[in-house]
């Protein structure tokens, strides 16, 4: 959803409100993964590999 929405994004760049949900969903992800990070650094690892998040 988040790529889908950073497309739609790309296009229609005065849409404010879309951009209000992407940036809740990346808040959301970011606070999953943190949550992961510190209960289990070898699953975060692998699931930041597998979705190819950080660089």
């Amino acid at each position: 959803e988040i790529l889908a929405l950073n497309d739609h994004l790309s296009v229609h760049k005065k849409d404010h409100h879309s951009y209000v949900g992407l940036m809740k969903k990346i808040g959301h992800r970011r606070n999953l993964l943190a949550y992961l990070r510190n209960k289990d650094i070898t699953r975060y690892r692998d699931l930041i590999k597998a979705l190819g998040l950080r660089r």
